[in-house]
């Protein structure tokens, strides 16, 4: 029986109008970098995003990593600010239904993002979101190549919610989030938002309010 729900935020829950990660990095954290003097380009930092380069990778080049994803995050996080402010962060319309449902049923939420905690939160609480979860991670300083698709955010939401693998399932739109799911032995619904399907997941729906019936149908074996 499907006892919890484990969900992406980004292009999950919700989007971004107008976001282009170059034009991001080049704005608003080059010159942070250049403030700071930090020597970090952009495919070194994209690479080190997607998992290529671990996060620590930046100890090579003298610099604390610690300290330079939380310099990072801390862009991250004006730049949100500066997107809401303008109405350029949106939720997708079958959010807010779907998860009342879900939480009616008596199914336990959690909501896990590689962006940081105050990112993740910031996100949840513009859209009054947060209060469907029972727990809400973003990245742990304490070990910060635990990001998806590492299973180790995924595997404290089971903790947090004290429910095993097989009773979860991981919600998200990209195979990020499919292979953190099935490292952690957790079957993965990809939410097909913007692209094609990838080739891993267990269950593929269009829209979130699907999940309701799929999760009836597992629940009746």
């Amino acid at each position: 029986m499907i006892k919890a729900l484990i969900f992406d935020v980004d292009e999950t829950l919700v989007y971004y109008e107008t976001y282009d990660v170059k034009e991001w990095f080049s704005r608003y954290l080059e010159p942070i970098f250049q403030r700071h003097d930090i020597n970090v380009d952009f495919e070194t930092y994209r690479k080190m995003v997607k998992g290529i380069l671990p996060r620590s990778y930046v100890e090579k080049l003298g610099i604390d990593h610690v300290e330079f994803w939380k310099l990072v995050d801390n862009v991250n996080l004006e730049y949100r600010k500066a997107l809401a402010k303008e109405g350029k962060i949106k939720i997708f319309p079958d959010v807010p239904q779907t998860l009342s449902e879900l939480k009616t049923m008596g199914l336990k939420l959690a909501a896990v993002s590689n962006a940081s905690q105050k990112c993740t939160e910031f996100v949840l609480e513009l859209f009054d979101l947060k209060k469907y979860f029972d727990a809400v991670f973003g990245k742990d300083y304490s070990y910060l190549d635990g990001v998806k698709p590492n299973p180790y955010l995924i595997q404290k939401s089971l903790k947090a919610l004290n429910v095993s693998p097989n009773e979860a399932l991981v919600v998200g739109d990209s195979k990020l989030d499919v292979e953190a799911a099935h490292r952690a032995r957790i079957k993965a619904v990809q939410v097909l938002r913007f692209g094609n399907p990838t080739e891993d997941a267990d269950y593929y729906i269009r829209r979130l309010t699907e999940l309701i019936d799929l999760v009836k149908r597992l629940s009746m074996y």
